[in-house]
């Protein structure tokens, strides 16, 4: 077997890949729409990249239960972010000389939740960091929570999903460039193990500054 052989043959992610898959995307997604370590966590490309890797295990029933499952988590984890924003508002958000964790940031995803509102919640979807703050900002301001329910399920529904299925079903390309699998698989595992230290790391270093009380005006209602 030659050395391209060899490469192609090989399965980062082994027999257990669908089971692994399952567990890093669904924990992560919650954690990024639920907890504020999400700022840090890149949850576009782990849905992307798991469409990819289901695809190349020709795994379609996983694929769209996939789908499904990150849908109604995150749900959930908006649903546990806005409860955190109702008990704890966003005092502790804002930290002095943060790199993410900044007044800035807060204030840029509050005027965007004052502006649009209920479509706000939804759009907030597709843009990293405001995905984690939204909810907390909107659970702070005592939004309706049935309108919040209802901007973060048709957020949900036109997020997760259609990045894992375009993940799955672009993935053609692999039985046209077989190198590409392996690609994928190393892809995934790259994505997994530098986002969360990466994330372990600046989330920890942001916490450990002061809050930045200038941020901690009363929440708007």
């Amino acid at each position: 077997m030659t050395a391209t052989q060899t490469l192609l043959a090989w399965d980062p992610l082994g027999s257990g890949g669908p089971v692994l898959i399952w567990a890093v995307v669904v924990s992560f997604i919650f954690a990024e729409c639920a907890l504020v370590i999400g700022l840090f966590l890149p949850g576009d490309s782990l849905l992307f990249t798991a469409g990819v890797l289901l695809a190349q295990q020709g795994l379609p029933g996983n694929a769209w239960g996939l789908a499904v499952a990150t849908t109604l988590v995150a749900i959930w984890g908006n649903d546990v972010g806005y409860r955190i924003g109702v008990r704890t508002g966003t005092r502790v958000l804002a930290r002095e000389g943060g790199k993410v964790l900044n007044r800035q940031n807060l204030e840029r995803a509050r005027n965007f939740l004052d502006r649009y509102g209920f479509w706000a919640i939804v759009a907030a979807r597709w843009l990293p960091w405001v995905r984690t703050l939204a909810p907390m900002i909107a659970g702070a301001a005592r939004m309706d929570r049935g309108r919040f329910f209802w901007s973060s399920v048709i957020g949900s529904i036109t997020w997760a999903p259609l990045l894992i299925l375009f993940g799955y079903y672009a993935a053609g390309l692999l039985d046209r460039y077989p190198w590409l699998k392996v690609t994928a698989a190393v892809a995934f595992l790259v994505v997994v193990l530098a986002g969360t230290v990466y994330g372990a790391i600046r989330f920890r270093q942001d916490m450990k500054r002061p809050i930045d009380e200038s941020a901690s005006s009363p929440d708007r209602t």
